[in-house]
């Protein structure tokens, strides 16, 4: 990979034209320094977008700068030793809030991988070399004085970009040691990136992946689930492969959802999936959200709940399978997968806390919704598709309190990743209910808008003399599936039907 310092001055003149906050500095602290630092630096550097700006400042006293601070915008301190700023600016505000803070350094105390188990200590006038000495991967280690313009690598981040190499600053098991959720991080970042691991580094991280399940005296877990859930979500949703790739062979599967790994060696007919395993099957299910295919057949963005349902639909085939010498029965078979499978899927959410993400971004996890899209999965292999009622697939595709979109794009994968023998005539069920979904649609656009159902419960109750039940409700899907099917139209025709198919039963 060629990367280019050539932009950076640039760059850095235009994020201090887009922060006001910082030509003000320079102007109230003609000797204090500021620079840009970590993350925001390596984003930089590789042209990508960010909206995570780390700051770092020196000679200035923490009063003096919290006082500048709050005569430019909202800030809260997060606690006086860290001698952190979260800042929002009155001018040009972010979507996040920027941390402004002085050098500082960490020390572990107990080694014991938590991230809270350090002492640190903030010092206006230490060295930004000796700030950066605290950070994890070299990529991460970099800063740019935004006074002279100048890129500072003490420890050849900039070299490891260009050779896409994920490397610890110093000792790999110090590093880890020190805060065992850096091991996710890495595992993120080369998802993220698609960087190589430098071999010390590798070693180390897979040697101490076990310490994502060591807890406290007080049985409390060191690295909190929250933290390991939004670091396998954003790894899982920034490229499903790489993340399904790397979370297997650094054993993180292993501690932390080891019900995958019974998906290894798990056979299928092979007349429906002559792919291979489900461990196999559910990969290539992956790799379709990957492809051009399905960025034209599905404009928007991955989110969590597609990218999990994808890997959870076939968790739970290897304890609810059959096969013809152990159970007699005809074929290799997987029996409820479907519906043991949400329930499992539930399972693992409850315990990782998946759904930690706030609930606006495309990383949230909804239980329900995950839970619906596993135990769905099969929807259009239960039954034949052209004799599926219109008011089903309404309820299930159409209807925006469902995740019916969410839904079509699980179909979608698992249909392409199961790859028959004998392939000759054989349709993806994923076409045939897109033409279903278009022709109910088509009869929708026909009159402007979704149509209302043309009796409600009270109607139906006072056409036929019924009290409130279940039968009540047979009757409701009875007169919507004829209205989606473009045979009545007005509520005088449902009254009429319903006379009808009244008397059509009572003959019987």
């Amino acid at each position: 990979m060629l990367i280019s310092t050539d932009h950076l001055s640039h760059s850095l003149s235009d994020i201090q034209n887009r922060l006001p906050f910082l030509l003000d500095f320079f102007k109230k602290f003609p000797k204090g320094d500021a620079y840009l630092v970590g993350g925001a630096v390596r984003d930089l550097l590789l042209r990508r977008e960010t909206k995570d700006y780390d700051f770092l400042i020196r000679a200035v006293p923490a009063k003096a700068l919290e006082s500048f601070l709050r005569e430019r915008g909202s800030v809260s301190w997060v606690g006086k030793s860290f001698g952190v700023f979260k800042f929002i600016p009155n001018l040009n505000p972010l979507e996040e809030a920027i941390d402004v803070a002085l050098p500082r350094t960490e020390s572990s105390f107990s080694q014991g991988g938590g991230y809270r188990d350090f002492s640190i200590v903030s010092d206006p006038n230490l060295s930004v070399e000796e700030d950066l000495k605290r950070r994890d991967f070299t990529i991460n280690a970099m800063a740019c004085n935004l006074k002279t313009l100048e890129l500072i690598d003490p420890f050849q981040g900039l070299q490891d970009l260009q050779e896409g190499i994920l490397r610890t600053v110093g000792d790999p098991a110090l590093r880890f040691s020190e805060d065992s959720s850096r091991l996710l991080r890495g595992l993120r970042f080369a998802v993220q990136f698609d960087f190589k691991f430098e071999e010390a580094t590798w070693r180390v991280l897979k040697s101490s992946i076990s310490a994502l399940n060591a807890r406290r005296e007080d049985y409390a877990f060191v690295v909190p689930r929250e933290t390991i859930a939004k670091e396998f979500i954003k790894a899982m949703v920034s490229h499903p492969v790489r993340a399904y790739d790397l979370w297997d062979i650094s054993g993180a599967f292993a501690e932390l959802i080891p019900e995958l790994l019974t998906m290894k060696g798990c056979p299928q007919p092979r007349n429906y999936h002559s792919e291979g395993d489900v461990w196999v099957h559910t990969r290539l299910a992956l790799s379709q959200l990957l492809t051009p295919e399905f960025k034209t057949e599905f404009s928007e963005a991955l989110n969590a709940e597609v990218v999990l349902s994808v890997l959870f639909h076939d968790v739970a085939k290897p304890v609810t399978i059959q096969t013809p010498e152990r159970d007699g029965v005809d074929r290799i078979r997987f029996h409820g997968h479907d519906t043991i499978g949400a329930q499992m899927t539930r399972a693992i959410v409850h315990r990782l806390k998946l759904s930690s993400y706030p609930k606006d971004s495309r990383y949230h996890v909804d239980e329900d919704h995950l839970a619906w899209l596993v135990a769905k999965h099969l929807i259009l292999v239960q039954g034949e598709i052209d004799k599926m009622r219109a008011a089903t697939i309404e309820r299930h595709f159409l209807n925006p309190q469902t995740m019916g979109r969410k839904l079509l794009q699980l179909i979608y994968c698992d249909g392409m990743a199961a790859v028959p023998e004998h392939p000759e005539g054989h349709i993806l069920h994923y076409w045939v209910i897109k033409e279903r979904i278009h022709k109910i649609e088509a009869l929708s656009a026909e009159r402007a808008k979704v149509p209302e159902p043309l009796l409600n419960g009270q109607q139906v109750m006072k056409t036929l003399n019924l009290q409130p039940g279940p039968e009540v409700g047979k009757y409701l899907n009875l007169i919507r599936e004829e209205q989606l099917c473009g045979r009545i139209a007005t509520p005088e025709a449902a009254i009429a039907f319903l006379k009808e198919t009244r008397l059509g039963l009572s003959s019987h």
